[in-house]
């Protein structure tokens, strides 16, 4: 039951069909829904509503005077009900229930509601109109009502190339009136001013009645006046608009002039027949068109891919390898650069082929049209072999490159294994590189005459310094010479390595394996001289040795605690002033806590400090007391005690400012903490309400209640409640702008990253705009196969039943059974079988497994309704030719398109029969060849 007592009272036209307009042209919902903003700039403008006044009226009594009957005043005459159930009679042929006779207020609002009900029947969702207001005499409601009732008994009806009813009349009226000059009919309003489009209609049809090459169109009163009454007097239209109401208004009402529009196109309807008929064949010719084009951009595309196949695929299998690293790499790049930038479109045009052929095929089914069939090597399969045989060969290329790459990066790693090492013997061998052996320049036996460096180790080697030197200058030699012996004997394991590497290189067959033997050949020859002349020395060292006595204790005592003591103060130099990354307040905390434990080792510092110090003293002081004069330094190090003391200043220093950067770095990891808060508590919101809107939405798409047109609204709404969340996201954006700034690089609060948080909503804009498209596309289908809601219901319901996992697509026995619930008798046995397979060619002609939602419609909507077929063509073409069995270019010129026309003239035959004239075509063999019949 319609609720026409709704609590939003404000005036509304908008009846909103649950229906669809007459050959599927959309709903009257659809054509309201158009015309909200229109509605309330009515309320603003009296001229609006007087020109209603005077149509409506009009309108009503050219149908109710067939009952013998009218009204004079619009808001007045329908307040008892029983009138406006005698409009509806009149105008539907249908009987209402029997009025109530009572005069009280009840028992109009009876009547009122019984016509209300009547209208509500006819699919008709009526907005804010009640009985009451129309009984109470609401001038605004009851022309609501009656614009209601034009819409669904006048104008709905109409349909010009499946558009809405709005839109199917305007494309009539610009049909009609496209010949005439000066009349250009774009809307319904300020079109019609001149009165020019009146009078061009009429003429189009009743030429003898309009004088039009003498109407001007600076003088719109006259010619307003001259179609109105035309219209009144030969075609029995009423008058519904005043001329001076028209000009004197800068946009005439629009609901007035489609009510006197649509009068003109019941008026002339038995002239339709001959524009029924073009408009079949301007629809069956542009489905052909549309289809030759689609076959041209296949076989093209097909073309240009399996070329660059054939072209490619010779430069994938060439092997012919390289002699350098370099050359090969470059093939690799030149590889990737074809992964990278050549092959992504050829992969993206292999895609599209496949959809642009599925969706010709869909196309060819959906018209009753046979389906199509690539030229010779042009098939998918054949584009599938052929892209198989190109990435076998780049699988191949690849891996032959890698390994010739992996087998000269051998070569190149061996030889350059080679020159390090020699190059690392070399340089000791030669004393450029001064491990714990002789000694370095500058040194005293480095005198005029002495060795080259490349002689360095040698030289030392043969040299008899231990012959002039001290107990404690020999000591010092032969702690070196053992230094030197141990450095030589961990020499003896690279020496070994070289030749090694060497002998490998010379297997591999490398190219420089000449210089590598020679060089080879050096440092072993070299190696065995320093071996003789090492075993010399020591002996020499060990016999010095034992001729000598004294050692100076307490600088060796010195020297021990010295060293650790100033390795020590460098490291805490070191640590004190060493750069530090923290990402987290833990870390930060970790390094403070450690710097105050450091600082608590300073006193036992200072303390160590002044007993090695001491030592130092006590030292000079026995050489005083004694009257040793030391020969220099402490030959057992180079720490002095001014280097000691100013060490220890310079940690002192360091301290202070270490706290400062540390307290710094406190400060910046508690903002930063702030900041991944901030982000998680917005991202953990966000996150999850993305997931739910997924499920919801795949829900949805799933359940689907309601009429296609509610699920649309449904998923609409959706769609808005989902951008409006849009705003959330922004602001996340920002706090993870704020995060990069900040060099935030993770965050323990949240699982949710911006980046999965921006794929996620893409994601959920994606599905949304999928299930909407989805919706959408049904209901094309629908409306052009003429399906029912009823019957679009139960196809869902039957394909949901079966789709057990969701996914959107049936395997072969869960169609075979969804099939058999719709009284398909697809069973086992051998004509079961045959059906089935035959169902199955339709539904996936790619056998790919798989029905889709889309697929099943489009089988169902094949076998439930009717289509388009060779003989309504040939039946639409004989009412264009006068019945004749053929027809004539010049017929063909003026009764369909320019380009129709010629698409036909072009590809008719001659006309063959025993009735012939001149110039004669045959549209019949046409007609079956558009089909793919045998007749052409």
């Amino acid at each position: 039951m319609v609720d026409y007592h709704a609590a939003n009272q404000s005036y509304q036209y908008g009846p909103s069909s649950a229906g669809n307009g007459a050959g599927g042209g959309g709903s009257m919902g659809d054509y309201m829904a158009q015309e909200d903003d229109w509605d309330r700039d009515l309320l603003l403008d009296p001229a609006w509503e007087k020109q209603q006044r005077k149509t409506f009226t009009a309108w009503c009594n050219s149908h109710l005077r067939k009952a013998g009957t009218q009204i004079e005043n619009i808001d007045e005459d329908f307040r008892d009900g029983l009138k406006l159930m005698l409009l509806l009679e009149v105008i539907s042929g249908e009987r209402l229930p029997k009025p109530e006779r009572g005069k009280m207020r009840v028992h109009k609002i009876n009547n009122v509601n019984k016509a209300l009900d009547f209208i509500a029947s006819k699919g008709v969702k009526l907005v804010s109109i009640g009985a009451e207001e129309i009984v109470d005499g609401n001038a605004k409601m009851t022309l609501g009502m009656i614009w209601t009732i034009i819409l669904r008994f006048a104008i709905q009806d109409i349909s010009v190339e499946e558009t809405s009813a709005k839109e199917g009349l305007l494309l009539w009226c610009q049909r009609k009136t496209a010949p005439y000059k000066n009349v250009n009919v774009q809307n319904f309003h300020i079109s019609w001013k001149d009165g020019l489009a009146f009078n061009a209609l009429i003429h189009r049809h009743r030429p003898e009645l309009i004088e039009y090459d003498k109407l001007r169109k600076d003088d719109p009163v006259t010619n307003l006046n001259n179609a109105f009454e035309v219209a009144e007097k030969y075609l029995d239209i009423p008058k519904m608009l005043d001329a001076e109401d028209i000009v004197n208004t800068a946009r005439p009402d629009e609901k007035a002039i489609m009510t006197y529009v649509s009068s003109f196109y019941h008026a002339f309807s038995g002239a339709q027949k001959a524009e029924t008929a073009a408009n079949r064949i301007c629809k069956v010719l542009a489905v052909n068109q549309e289809n030759e084009h689609l076959m041209e951009d296949y076989e093209k595309l097909a073309s240009d891919l399996l070329e660059w196949i054939r072209r490619t695929i010779p430069w994938l299998e060439d092997r012919v390898p390289q002699k350098t690293i370099q050359e090969m790499q470059q093939k690799l790049e030149d590889f990737r650069d074809y992964r990278r930038v050549h092959k992504p479109p050829k992969v993206q045009e292999k895609c599209q082929l496949e959809i642009n052929f599925n969706t010709l095929q869909t196309k060819l089914r959906l018209s009753n049209r046979p389906a199509f069939m690539p030229s010779e090597g042009k098939m998918v399969s054949d584009i599938n072999n052929g892209w198989q045989h190109l990435e076998q060969a780049e699988k191949g290329y690849e891996e032959w490159l890698l390994n010739e790459i992996r087998r000269l990066e051998r070569l190149d790693h061996l030889a350059e294994k080679f020159r390090q090492k020699a190059s690392i013997h070399e340089a000791w061998t030669d004393g450029r590189v001064c491990g714990a052996g002789l000694f370095h320049p500058p040194h005293p036996v480095f005198r005029v005459g002495f060795p080259l460096p490349h002689l360095w180790k040698e030289a030392m080697l043969k040299h008899r310094d231990y012959e002039t030197a001290t107990l404690s200058d020999i000591k010092a030699l032969i702690r070196k010479h053992e230094a030197f012996e141990s450095d030589l004997a961990a020499h003896q394991d690279r020496v070994e390595q070289i030749a090694a590497i060497a002998q490998e290189l010379n297997e591999l067959d490398y190219y420089d394996s000449h210089n590598v033997n020679t060089r080879c050949q050096k440092i072993c020859d070299q190696w065995d001289a320093l071996g003789s002349l090492t075993h010399s020395r020591r002996e020499a060292l060990e016999k010095t040795e034992k001729q000598l006595e004294a050692i100076d204790q307490l600088h060796l005592e010195y020297a021990k605690r010295a060293a650790p003591f100033n390795n020590w103060m460098e490291s805490a130099m070191e640590d004190l002033q060493d750069m530090f990354i923290v990402h987290t307040i833990e870390e930060i905390e970790g390094l403070i806590s450690a710097h105050d434990q450091f600082k608590s080792t300073l006193p036992d510092a200072d303390r160590e400090r002044e007993a090695i110090l001491a030592i130092h003293k006590e030292a000079q002081r026995i050489a005083e007391s004694n009257h040793i004069k030391l020969s220099g330094s402490n030959p057992y190090t180079t720490v002095t005690p001014q280097i000691i003391n100013s060490k220890w200043e310079k940690v002192q220093q360091l301290v202070p400012k270490r706290d400062h950067a540390l307290l710094e770095e406190q400060s910046k990891q508690q903002s930063n903490e702030h900041l991944r808060r901030q982000f998680a508590s917005q991202a953990n919101v966000v996150g999850p309400w993305i997931q739910t809107k997924m499920e919801e939405i795949g829900r949805i798409s799933i359940e689907m209640n309601g009429t296609l047109e509610d699920q649309l609204s449904h998923l609409k709404q959706y769609e808005r409640s989902i951008v409006d969340y849009k705003p959330n996201l922004d602001l996340l954006e920002q706090q993870h702008q704020l995060i990069q700034e900040a060099l935030i690089f993770d965050n323990k609060h949240t699982n949710y990253t911006m980046e999965h948080i921006r794929v996620g909503w893409e994601q959920l804009l994606t599905t949304i705009a999928r299930t909407i498209n989805e919706v959408e596309n049904q209901i094309l289908t629908r409306d052009a196969k003429g399906i029912s809601q009823e019957q679009m219901q139960e196809f869902r319901a039957s394909f949901n039943h079966f789709d057990k996992d969701h996914g959107g697509a049936l395997g072969p026995e869960e169609f075979k059974a969804c099939l058999i619930s719709l009284g398909y008798d697809v069973e086992n046995d051998r004509q079961g079988e045959a059906e089935f397979n035959r169902i199955m060619s339709l539904v996936d002609p790619n056998h790919s497994g798989l029905v889709t939602f889309q697929a099943f419609i489009d089988f169902m909507s094949r076998e439930t309704t009717d289509t388009d077929t060779a003989d309504q063509v040939i039946a639409s073409f004989k009412v264009l030719a006068g019945d004749k069995n053929f027809i004539t270019a010049e017929e063909l010129r003026r009764e369909l398109p320019p380009d129709q026309a010629e698409y036909c003239i072009a590809r008719m035959a001659p006309y063959q029969g025993p009735d012939a004239v001149p110039g004669a075509l045959d549209y019949k063999s046409f007609s079956t060849a558009l089909y793919g019949e045998s007749d052409l």
